[in-house]
């Protein structure tokens, strides 16, 4: 599947917040550019230490003390930016993030249908 049918799948919510990046080779604050339910786009002022394929973690903080904790692998990188792919996200951060995309798309159908996409990647 190409970007383009991704993207059609999966509505990215603009939404400019710091974030923070870990990988195995340590931690950078980066810019969170725009989430969906199943991955990122984020910019950094500096190339970040990270390839193509590799793992990383990325730390969302809402207010409230709220942390949206995102395991995903690195999917594209043209710098300043970077896109990460979402993978196997704990039940906590999973409910934030959707009820993030929930308020941000406004359309409950759409949001229904984005689920069952993220759980039903074949149909």
């Amino acid at each position: 599947m190409n970007n383009n049918q991704e993207r059609r799948r999966f509505t990215r919510i603009p939404f400019d917040a710091e974030c923070e990046l870990h990988t195995d080779k340590g931690a950078a604050v980066v810019q969170l550019i725009d989430i969906s339910l199943r991955g990122t786009l984020v910019e950094s002022e500096r190339p970040l230490p990270i390839t193509l394929g590799e793992q990383a973690r990325l730390h969302l903080y809402l207010a409230n003390d709220i942390l949206i904790e995102i395991p995903a692998t690195l999917s594209h990188a043209e710098p300043p930016q970077y896109g990460f792919v979402a993978e196997g996200m704990e039940i906590d951060s999973i409910t934030h993030l959707r009820r993030l995309v929930e308020l941000n798309l406004g359309d409950e159908t759409l949001l229904e249908r984005e689920l069952e996409q993220l759980l039903n990647p074949n149909h």
